[in-house]
């Protein structure tokens, strides 16, 4: 299929002042002005008009999860709630909208209620009327179910992170989904994948690792979303599984790494993550530091097992000693391996959260990537985010240093998290340039090319993410609100960049102030994902 684009900008650094561009057979093969763009007419089996839009590389989401954030699309939405009891509320009134097996929730964030508390057992039996219930914390790495659900999968009570509330982390969290596994159909699981693949693709989005885990999700989810794309006409799935031991199941998932989800810890909101010192707010035990849930030398086996078969190495890392023990588990691997076959073993790590320079070098030096939600510094950072109500702000300010690790020579990729955070690319990139800590901020540039192209360089894949002959043609076409600029911390650079001899491609005016882009036209290898009804010609 050949589909011409023009009368638009067209972000390509082959090209600063390019307004059009031509796509064939799932390929980009021309960039240029419009009065040239006649050339490529014929044969065309459409041309559309851009009417001034921004046409950009579709968006990369190095970090999501498919089934859920589709479950979640349909569930009770707790994002929003102002306290315990409108939440409750909010609960009671999905309750009588659904008949599925299971009533759902999910974006609940006690932290953010004036009770300071989740809801209980008891409170969820009495809003639902006594139904099987499901409903997790804004982190995924807690819940509180229903007494309902407890009848249907007893063992949760028996396992560790089980709370007489209803509450459940760690192992009864694991019990918990394995639970829900069996109660959804497989069929609820499909539409759910289904239902975020399109989400993703209405933002703009063209690829997305999903990050599976036998706690997070059946394995063959990730075959669901292998069928589900291979027809086209939706954002590519990059398949990851986070399992020790598990190589010829990663390949026969068609999985590109055994990472991802594989976890160190657990999260900061849910007091889970593995810290040196002890939480600072702690309800019951001012000790408290965290789960740490593999040691170094299970790492560096793991490293080392992947690197000879071919597969990406990867670790769910956010807590400070979480961290330690996962950069000396690397180090070790590049003793016994060698540094330059860990390098080309292209291994990451998702969140790396709270990470020391000295950490940072030896991780630069190994080639490792850091996959990076940007949206939780924007949500939970900050002096009096949630962040420095676990941890205190000194601990809270040098989190997700963004900054810090790009000059450490880590390559970043950024995604979601979702649905721990939404599909939100132009809203990463914004949180990424405007962190709450001014030395973590990056350019917009560097954040859009982490949102881009470092998504497909995470997943071992060079040849895309830009708008360039040859280059796969997936890109997406924006309304842009404001002004095309170029955005940097330093004004030095910035008055440089925006000299028209520098050439240096435009992007969004994403101050926090303004709108973000709008996504209007997706195209994944050349086919289309999505489409504004009557936008475009």
């Amino acid at each position: 299929m050949k589909i011409l684009l023009r009368g638009g900008y067209v972000h390509t650094p082959a090209d600063p002042h390019a307004t059009a561009l031509c796509i064939e057979d799932g390929a980009i093969v021309w960039t240029g002005d419009d009065d040239a763009s006649v050339h490529f007419e014929d044969g065309a089996d459409r041309i559309v008009e851009l009417d001034g839009r921004l046409v950009t590389p579709a968006f990369v989401d190095a970090h999501a999860h498919l089934a859920q954030t589709g479950l979640a699309a349909a569930g009770a939405d707790f994002s929003g709630t102002a306290d315990l009891h409108e939440a409750l509320d909010v609960l009671a009134a999905h309750g009588r909208t659904t008949s599925d097996a299971v009533v759902l929730g999910y974006g609940w964030d006690e932290t953010r209620w004036p009770e300071q508390r989740p809801f209980t057992r008891e409170e969820v039996d009495r809003a639902l009327g006594g139904r099987p219930a499901y409903l997790a914390r804004v982190d995924e790495h807690s819940a509180v179910v229903s007494t309902a659900f407890l009848d249907a999968c007893p063992d949760v009570v028996h396992a560790d992170g089980y709370d007489v509330t209803g509450r459940v982390e760690r192992d009864a969290h694991h019990a918990v989904r394995e639970g829900l596994f069996r109660l959804l159909p497989p069929s609820a699981r499909e539409d759910a994948i289904l239902r975020a693949l399109r989400i993703a693709a209405a933002e703009g989005i063209g690829m997305v690792h999903e990050l599976g885990a036998p706690h997070i999700c059946p394995p063959e989810d990730l075959l669901v979303a292998r069928n589900l794309t291979a027809a086209g006409g939706l954002p590519e799935v990059v398949a990851y599984w986070g399992e020790l031991d598990a190589v010829d199941l990663a390949r026969e998932l068609g999985a590109v790494g055994l990472a991802g989800d594989l976890c160190m810890d657990g999260s900061i909101g849910s007091r889970t993550s593995a810290l040196h010192a002890p939480y600072a707010d702690h309800p019951h035990d001012p000790g408290h530091d965290g789960h740490l849930y593999l040691d170094a030398e299970q790492v560096a086996a793991h490293v080392v097992t992947c690197t000879q078969a071919g597969l990406q190495a990867g670790f769910h890392v956010i807590g400070d000693r979480a961290v330690d023990a996962v950069t000396r588990g690397f180090a070790a691997a590049a003793e016994t391996l060698g540094e330059s076959a860990v390098v080309r073993g292209r291994h990451r790590l998702e969140h790396l959260e709270m990470v020391a320079p000295e950490q940072m070098q030896t991780l630069g030096r190994l080639g490792i990537t850091a996959s990076q939600q940007p949206a939780f510094d924007a949500y939970w950072g900050g002096e009096k985010g949630m962040y420095a109500q676990r941890l205190g702000a000194d601990r809270a300010l040098a989190m997700n240093a963004f900054a810090t690790l790009n000059r450490a020579g880590v390559a970043l990729a950024f995604g979601s998290d979702t649905p721990v955070t939404p599909f939100g690319p132009w809203a990463g990139v914004r949180a990424a340039a405007w962190h709450h800590t001014e030395s973590e901020r990056v350019t917009v540039r560097a954040a859009f090319n982490a949102h881009t192209r470092g998504g497909w360089r995470a997943a071992a894949r060079d040849e895309g993410g830009v708008i360039a002959i040859g280059a796969p043609a997936s890109v997406a076409v924006f309304d842009v609100p404001g002004d095309l600029v170029v955005q940097t911390p330093d004004a030095r650079v910035a008055a440089w960049s925006t000299d028209p001899r520098a050439g240096v491609p435009h992007l969004p005016d994403l101050h926090p102030d303004l709108d973000l882009p709008r996504c209007v036209m997706t195209l994944v290898h050349g086919a289309v994902a999505h489409e504004s009804e009557g936008e475009l010609s």
